[in-house]
């Protein structure tokens, strides 16, 4: 129920869900680990602990999830073990039923109001994944008499699970999905972009022609490129979708491999044929990268919402 109603009794409670004097309430911070589990740490990578478990915020330090640190000391292995204890199924029907456009789930802003929201039919996409705990909080900032929030995934392990999961859902449940994702990996590590155009053509192939039929998420304009970044991020990999700059915003980056990855996405019955390569160079999206003296690949990825596939993909690399 809602903590203020008219003729409640209960309207004078103090809500401390985003006070940071209670923030690690729920979670185990970094002194936590070292006085209490101090003997279970060793031979832990701990750097590898905070991208996999730690990082939910709620304005004050962030802390890591209990039960992925208590099961991660007793099975001495990375795994996503709170996702795992139930698929989501629900929040994956949500997401995919309000054709959510997925790269955007990095940086949502929403308000104190959101984040109170408590009816299900009518939440806002940002306060049910926040109240869920597959967003937390990133920044803070006071917008005249409002407060706004900016939120994040708050670890590897939400970001890589949920990702696989609606993968799976935006993919029709094909069977070939894991062994795909694997293939992604080897060919991103050895640079082979005609294998990248071909593992992307054969997946979109896969999927079951009444899958298509009989769900009307496949018409909408974000989802080819909300399949592309659930790929990619189910890997857990350093990605930033929707990458915001002085030329525009660039559809996503990928940086692996001592190596930087520009994508953008058109689907072709909206853009002209060559679109996607073309914005990417007129626009300098590889500018800001330039100083680093990494190799960066510049890739514009075309896809077909008629025929159902991927139409173009075209690759140019600067420098290295």
């Amino acid at each position: 129920m809602s903590k203020v109603s008219l003729f409640s009794g209960l309207n004078n409670l103090r809500d401390i869900r985003v006070s940071a004097e209670y923030s690690a309430l729920c979670g185990y911070t970094e002194a936590d680990l070292e006085r209490v589990f101090a003997p279970e740490l060793d031979g832990l990578d701990r750097d590898q602990m905070r991208a996999w478990y730690n990082g939910y915020s709620w304005t004050g330090e962030a802390v890591y999830n209990p039960f992925d640190v208590l099961l991660l000391f007793k099975e001495r292995d990375f795994r996503p073990w709170w996702f795992e204890t139930a698929t989501p199924t629900f929040l994956v029907d949500f997401l995919t039923e309000r054709h959510t456009y997925l790269p955007r789930l990095e940086h949502l802003v929403t308000n104190e109001q959101l984040l109170s929201a408590f009816d299900v039919d009518r939440i806002a996409t940002e306060a049910l994944l926040f109240q869920a705990g597959y967003l937390t909080i990133d920044a803070v900032r006071r917008v005249g008499a409002f407060i706004q929030y900016r939120l994040r995934y708050p670890n590897l392990e939400v970001r890589a699970a949920l990702n696989g999961a609606l993968l799976d859902r935006l993919g029709g449940g094909a069977a070939e999905i894991p062994m795909q994702t694997g293939r992604l990996y080897d060919l991103l590590l050895a640079n082979d972009f005609a294998g990248l155009d071909a593992l992307f053509t054969a997946f979109f192939a896969s999927i079951p022609h009444d899958w298509y039929r009989n769900n009307p998420i496949a018409r909408y304009e974000g989802y080819y490129a909300s399949v592309f970044y659930a790929y990619v991020a189910s890997l857990g990999l350093d990605l930033t979708p929707e990458e915001i700059s002085n030329a525009g915003r660039l559809d996503m980056a990928l940086r692996f491999n001592d190596q930087v990855y520009l994508f953008e996405f058109k689907v072709v019955e909206l853009a002209p044929d060559g679109g996607a390569l073309a914005q990417l160079k007129e626009r300098g999206y590889a500018e800001r990268y330039r100083g680093g003296g990494e190799p960066i690949h510049l890739i514009g990825v075309e896809f077909s919402r008629e025929r159902r596939c991927v139409v173009g993909f075209a690759v140019e690399t600067l420098g290295g």
